[in-house]
């Protein structure tokens, strides 16, 4: 099954919501730049499960009515995968019915940000998205079963983030990732670890997932984490040589061939991405807070004082 819903941007396709697997959904907001995340649901006997929601007030309207589209049983759960607003400011959508599931640090990281984002795109109408934080959390892993389907949370943080999970559903082999993720779409590492990620790919390809919904972009099987892989360890090789150069992130992104990487979008993350490259090589744990103000800042030089492409 997929089913269209309306277009918000005439450069982007409208969101979808595809069956995955019996009864289990993916919702993918194409192409999957900047704000356009994915999200999932899944339906059992009496009730439904969503995983994470969307970016906008509007954007967070129309996945609660492709969640309606597919099932009318109450939502009893919803899990983020992590603590960014294109997940989780449309939470206000299922509270105070729904239990909000993502780890400690997802909950306080919610609580911390608030709306921030608005700040950093100003071309976004983010409408009014009460801030909606978690109400259960956990540390390491958590089970939840829909009817007798176990969906497993593992902490996988810091990674993109200081506080991903994933949701593993090993009877159909199903993995939505979250924004460990990215499928044709540049991974950003701004607020986790670089090294982190890659051993938290380890991880992901121990699981053998067949299908593999993630946080951006397309459906996928699981050569996908391998390219994710790639793109990591390429960005390890290119800063630990600009780093023993002494040459400052952005400079050294100007002078890189992208290679395989040209045409995913969003390159210019490579500059947060080098600077938590160079945070590692100094020795500073994992997930040390950098200064977004001066990444995004950066990031618009390295546009050449473009603004971000977001189509949210």
């Amino acid at each position: 099954m997929s089913t269209q819903l309306p277009a918000a941007h005439e450069e982007v396709p409208p969101p979808t919501i595809e069956e995955v697997s019996p009864g289990i959904y993916a919702y993918i907001q194409l192409d999957g730049s900047w704000f356009l995340n994915n999200a999932g649901c899944i339906v059992g006997s009496r009730s439904a499960t969503v995983i994470d929601t969307t970016g906008t007030e509007k954007r967070a309207r129309a996945f609660h009515a492709a969640v309606r589209q597919v099932t009318e049983l109450p939502v009893s759960a919803l899990i983020n995968t992590h603590s960014h607003g294109d997940h989780t400011h449309g939470n206000f959508m299922f509270a105070p019915a729904s239990a909000i599931i993502a780890s400690e640090r997802c909950r306080q990281e919610i609580i911390a940000a608030g709306n921030a984002a608005y700040a950093l795109f100003p071309m976004v109408d983010f409408g009014d998205c009460p801030v909606t934080p978690p109400t259960v959390t956990f540390d390491d892993r958590l089970n939840v079963y829909v009817d007798d389907l176990r969906v497993e949370l593992l902490f996988m943080g810091p990674a993109h983030t200081t506080n991903d999970i994933v949701a593993w559903i090993p009877e159909r082999k199903l993995l939505f990732s979250g924004d460990l993720v990215f499928n044709g779409g540049t991974p950003f590492a701004l607020g986790g670890s670089v090294g982190g990620w890659l051993d938290a790919l380890d991880r992901l390809e121990a699981l053998g997932a067949e299908t593999i919904v993630p946080g951006h972009g397309p459906v996928a099987g699981p050569k996908v984490l391998a390219q994710v892989r790639r793109y990591l360890e390429w960005l390890v090789r290119a800063g630990r040589e600009g780093f023993e150069r002494g040459v400052p992130p952005l400079e050294l992104a100007g002078q890189l061939d992208f290679g395989e990487f040209a045409e995913w979008h969003d390159r210019e993350r490579i500059v947060p991405n080098l600077h938590r490259v160079y945070s590692e090589l100094r020795g500073e744990p994992r997930g040390t807070p950098l200064d977004f103000r001066q990444m995004f800042a950066e990031m618009l030089a390295f546009n050449g004082g473009k603004p971000l492409r977001c189509l949210a």
